[in-house]
């Protein structure tokens, strides 16, 4: 067999293994879920808030979570957005290794779905196309999408409206190592403490430590992407999660900022191998519409 039938031989058979998905149908998913997330408050965000009512001390406090889980059944039934800051879109992409993508390219098949969505949606458009002239690109695109190619035949979308209101109080430190573990729960809290009634509180803190300067910053961002209710599988980092969250509401900032004993419905940590000489850490804090849908193709 000369070389070009053996290279034949090898396309083909790969082409037999892999599942295509056509471009429209991966538009039609996202569309979808940027729509769904910024009419539907995901179900633990809503119990958090309703059960920080029955917690929460202070009576505007709880006046507060009062107002904000009805504004959520409301904009759920009535088919309008949560918040009027939509967000930017921030897309995660697990993209299983067997999957080939039919009649475009799978970036411009996420961003015409945020485009649809956001026009359908009657969804604010908040996303400027250069960072200095600030002219509105007018249908919310580009998204900001993370891919990860994992094993299978199937991609997972999740699509996570971030509002900057809470994305401005975010940050990123380079620790040094001899900083330690004290170093990382002084860094939140100030990022906390710092950010005050401005991310609309009570929030959801993702804080990604390890890895480099960026991966950190991702680590945080994916961090908000689970359940409020579900702490971390390792047990040092669970006892970190309910210390900080108990160090947070500590300072008294309170729903909307007006004092009281929920600041924190939640404080998610991920972990990452790091270098030797360094402790990135990052946190993102988000506010109490912490928005994300998510589908399977």
């Amino acid at each position: 067999m000369n070389r070009a039938a053996w290279q034949h031989g090898i396309i083909q058979d790969r082409e037999e293994t892999m599942r295509e998905i056509d471009f429209s149908q991966i538009t039609d998913v996202v569309e979808k879920l940027c729509i769904q997330a910024n009419y539907e408050l995901n179900g633990d965000i809503l119990a958090a808030l309703e059960e920080g009512m029955e917690l929460e001390e202070s009576e505007t406090g709880r006046r507060v979570l009062c107002q904000l889980a009805e504004n959520a059944r409301i904009a759920a039934r009535e088919r309008m957005a949560i918040c009027q800051d939509t967000g930017m879109a921030v897309v995660f992409i697990e993209l299983g290794q067997d999957v080939h993508i039919r009649g475009g390219s799978l970036s411009e098949a996420v961003n015409e779905g945020v485009r649809r969505g956001y026009e359908k949606g009657f969804l604010r458009k908040s996303v400027v196309s250069d960072p200095f002239e600030r002219i509105n690109t007018g249908d919310n695109t580009p998204a900001v999408i993370h891919y990860d190619i994992v094993e299978g035949d199937r991609i997972r979308i999740a699509v996570a409206p971030k509002g900057f209101g809470s994305e401005n109080m975010s940050g990123v430190r380079m620790l040094k190592p001899s900083d330690g573990i004290e170093g990382v729960k002084s860094f939140i809290l100030e990022m906390v403490d710092r950010a005050g009634p401005n991310p609309c509180p009570p929030i959801v803190v993702g804080v990604g430590v390890g890895g480099t300067m960026e991966k950190a910053a991702l680590l945080a961002k994916k961090a908000l992407l689970r359940p409020v209710d579900r702490r971390s599988g390792d047990e040092r980092i669970r006892k970190l999660e309910e210390e900080m969250k108990e160090l947070i509401n500590g300072l008294g900032i309170g729903p909307a900022g007006l004092g009281g004993r929920l600041t924190a419905i939640a404080v998610n940590i991920e972990v990452f191998p790091t270098h030797i000489a360094g402790l990135p850490v990052a946190v993102n804090i988000s506010c109490h519409v912490t928005r994300h849908a998510e589908a399977v193709i």
